[in-house]
């Protein structure tokens, strides 16, 4: 082999071998800068406080969660305890004064078929009535004075059991008693208890068809500004808000002043506190 062959090869061989060779130097050097950086205090110190204040953040969050959570129960159960104040003085009305029977004939109202579910140990308590109601009086002859006291022990049979907590039973004596009185002297409050016993077992749909044929045939009855806060709460109870905000809405501006107005207000407030969270 010739001295220029030699060096040819010689040449060939180091240029291969350098790749390498910078390859080795390369890992050794990042092998070097990672544990500098492991045995650097500094650092570790930086990651372990970051660690530190992300964990304080979480846990404060946690606490935030947790008494809005608490405040929202708070709100929920001061909202039942006020509808259930306001539900206790309608009924002591319904127990101190006789219904007073319109001038008018109405029409049948609607009425559901629907079996109320059972009721929630929550809406037990909503349904609390009057024991004792005084009949109205009866003009006329033996005949009107006997159909009265039909219409009469009709009513109390129903109103026994919605007083019972039998809202199922409730619910079809008082649709029994609509179809042979549409037009008794009981039948607004008949519609009014009706729609109770749909709206404690939770049946808001039907509820509210009991409480607006209600408002439909007797809107001066004491017992019209019920009904139109409880078709409010009804449409809270299906989620429609808009039609919740519209009627209550109009309860505070028909009844300023009185209890049904203000468990409106108190719902209003809950829908808006709601919207911002």
């Amino acid at each position: 082999m010739s001295v220029k062959t030699y060096m040819l090869v010689l040449a060939a061989a180091l240029v291969a071998a350098a790749p390498a060779q910078a390859q080795r130097v390369s890992l050794a050097d990042r092998v070097a800068a990672l544990e500098a950086k492991a045995n650097n205090p500094q650092q570790n110190l930086d990651l372990l406080n970051r660690i530190t204040q992300q964990e304080s953040e979480l846990r404060t969050l946690r606490a935030q969660l947790e008494q809005l959570q608490h405040e929202n129960e708070q709100l929920k159960q001061r909202t039942r305890d006020q509808y259930l104040d306001l539900d206790g003085r309608l009924n002591r009305l319904e127990g101190g004064a006789a219904p007073t029977p319109e001038g008018t004939t109405p029409v049948s109202p609607p009425l559901g078929s629907q079996t109320p579910v059972s009721p929630p140990t929550t809406a037990s308590a909503s349904a609390t009535v009057a024991t004792t109601e005084q009949p109205p009086s009866v003009h006329g002859d033996m005949g009107a004075m006997s159909a009265a006291g039909d219409e009469r022990t009709a009513y109390n049979v129903a109103f026994d059991r919605l007083k019972a907590g039998e809202y199922a039973d409730a619910a079809q004596l008082f649709t029994s008693f609509l179809q042979l009185y549409p037009g008794g002297v009981y039948a607004p409050n008949a519609l009014y208890w009706l729609g109770e016993s749909y709206y404690v077992t939770q049946n808001y749909a039907l509820a509210a068809d009991q409480f607006r044929a209600l408002l439909a045939q007797y809107p001066t009855h004491d017992k019209a500004p019920g009904a139109l806060l409880k078709m409010g709460l009804c449409d809270y109870g299906l989620g429609k808000l808009p039609e919740a905000e519209r009627t209550l809405g109009e309860v505070v501006t028909r009844y300023p002043g009185t209890d049904v107005a203000r468990t409106a207000d108190d719902r209003l407030r809950a829908i808006q506190l709601g919207r911002l969270r």
